[in-house]
């Protein structure tokens, strides 16, 4: 950030403290925000350590997700004897140190030994090998800390050995907690649109946001007490403005953004994502909306579309803000440029209404479930047609109860591959226009 954003008075409130992070440091399980999966009572990770059982674990996660949080936490609550190293700074030889030392307190004293590596990806294979006979031998747990996929990063054996533990970006709205907690302890308070915007600029990196939330209160103490952080504050601190929806903007602005896509306008869906993203709108519920759009507006005319959708969602959780920006512009090209049709949502709710109508419209006998004793003697199956004995792969039979075995629910439209299955169904399905409308 430029120097100009900061008063003297601002950096002598910064130069006077620790940083926030670590006055704000867990100092027990439930003190963690965020890792819920985990750590919430009677999760596995929280049993592991407050039971004292806990054996060699990779703790994998974006920065400021709470990895060395968590594991300085063990120590809290251990009998084993608690060791720190840092894969970034330690050589081989430091942890051959500790190994040595562990095998010492183990004869002497039947002392178990923690080693904490933090970075563990930094270590090269051949320096994870040399943690790998102590860990095998259980003469110290490991507890590996990385924010790369460790699959890639860290030796197949010492993997093996390990149980993996996989922490998330934290949500805004854990963020947001953080952020109240950071106030508090700075004796200070914010205005809301300022705490929101701290947390959306987070990234959901917990030790970022309290970055920013010192930064806004050293700008804000240039004014005097009492301290009050306010939105330009959060703006300068996180070097970031913010765009503000009006009222009811964030319905009508993803309102904007899926009937552009929906219209097949791929620059005006781009456009109405980057307000979203430049808003701080939760990127998985911008990825959830695309999921939905796939099948609800695109459908069987590209069902490629579903498939694109959906590994945008699983982009923003395996990758994040702000690489996956990209992803979700990805799939927001291909849904606008996808041929439309709404034919399967039309299908469902007709089907949906002729299954309210018809109530409990027994299975067809030749449909029913044979596999059990005795349902031969009750008719079961008899008459069904395997498809696969048939040269075709197709066989004519009914596969409907009787009310509603003349309705039609799912019309392809001429659209993209929709169009194709026109091709398949002469002579399997009967003619559309023969049948009644749903």
């Amino acid at each position: 950030m430029s120097d100009d954003l900061f008063s003297e008075a601002a950096r002598e409130h910064l130069k006077s403290r620790s940083p926030l992070a670590a006055r704000l440091r867990p100092r027990n399980l439930d003190d963690v925000v965020g890792q819920e999966h985990l750590l919430a009572p009677g999760r596995p990770l929280r049993a592991l350590i407050e039971t004292d059982r806990l054996s060699s674990v990779i703790l994998w996660g974006p920065p400021g997700t709470g990895k060395t949080s968590v594991a300085r936490l063990v120590a809290t609550s251990t009998n084993k004897r608690f060791e720190e190293l840092s894969a970034v700074t330690a050589s081989v030889s430091d942890v051959r140190g500790i190994i040595t030392a562990a095998r010492q307190r183990l004869g002497e004293h039947q002392v178990g030994t923690i080693l904490f590596l933090d970075e563990v990806h930094r270590f090269n294979k051949a320096q994870q090998d040399t943690l790998l006979p102590a860990v095998e031998e259980g003469l110290i747990v490991l507890i590996g800390a990385t924010t790369e996929n460790p699959h890639f990063e860290v030796n197949p054996p010492l993997m093996s050995r390990s149980t993996l533990f996989r922490l998330h970006a934290l949500g805004e709205t854990a963020v947001a907690e953080l952020i109240e907690r950071g106030l508090e302890i700075e004796s200070a308070t914010a205005d809301q649109d300022a705490v929101d915007h701290l947390a959306a600029r987070s990234g959901g990196d917990g030790r970022h946001a309290l970055t920013g939330v010192e930064v806004a209160v050293a700008l804000a103490a240039g004014r005097g007490k009492p301290i009050h952080v306010v939105l330009a504050d959060a703006e300068a601190a996180v070097d970031s403005k913010a765009v503000r929806y009006g009222r009811d903007g964030h319905y009508d602005v993803i309102s904007a953004f899926i009937k552009s896509v929906r219209g097949s306008d791929a620059d005006a869906g781009l456009y109405w994502l980057a307000r979203m993203l430049e808003a701080g709108e939760d990127a998985r519920f911008i990825a959830r909306r695309l999921v939905i759009l796939a099948s609800e507006d695109v459908g069987m005319a590209d069902p490629q579309s579903l498939l694109i959708a959906n590994a945008a969602a699983h982009a923003v959780e395996f990758v994040g803000l702000p690489e996956a920006q990209l992803n979700l512009a990805h799939a927001v090209v291909h849904l606008a440029t996808a041929p439309k049709s709404n034919r399967v949502t039309a299908a469902l709710g007709a089907a949906r209404e002729a299954a309210r109508r018809s109530g409990t419209g027994e299975v067809p006998v030749h449909l029913r479930d044979a596999h059990y004793s005795g349902a031969k003697s009750l008719g079961h199956g008899d008459g069904y047609v395997y498809p696969h004995d048939d040269p075709s792969g197709w066989a004519p039979q009914d596969y409907r109860p009787a009310e509603v075995a003349d309705l039609v629910f799912y019309r392809p439209t001429d659209h993209g591959r929709e169009s194709r299955l026109k091709e398949f169904w002469p002579g399997r399905r009967p003619e559309l226009d023969d049948r009644h409308e749903s």
